[in-house]
């Protein structure tokens, strides 16, 4: 279920965070290795694949919620949603994805070097 979603955070490769801009926009180093990016998409912030099988797939969207984000994931192999929570802290953010309140899982990204 969420083996997708680690595919999705991979997928955040080569869209540096601007200077000034919200700590969540960037590149992310998935922890299977894959890139993802975290940009403006309107009000909100969505996370796009860049590398690996689901390249330039969307794999979530999200809003501010006080110090972290809250929004929903997409798992791309079956394009099931979950409810998702990100929230930053340096160089590592964290996600959470949970199909119900208690069915949940937890990664860490890494911030991808430019």
């Amino acid at each position: 279920m969420f083996r997708a979603f680690t595919v999705a955070a991979v997928s955040l490769a080569l869209s540096g965070a601007a200077m000034g801009a919200d700590p969540i926009v960037g590149s992310w180093k998935t922890q299977n290795g894959e890139l993802s990016v975290i940009d403006r998409c309107g009000s909100q912030y969505c996370i796009v694949a860049k590398s690996g099988k689901y390249a330039g797939q969307k794999l979530g969207s999200f809003q501010p919620d006080g110090d972290s984000y809250k929004g929903r994931l997409t798992d791309p192999r079956n394009n099931a949603t979950y409810s998702g929570k990100l929230a930053v802290s340096g160089d590592r953010l964290k996600l959470q994805g949970c199909a119900t309140s208690v069915l949940c899982k937890t990664e860490t990204w890494t911030r991808a070097s430019q």
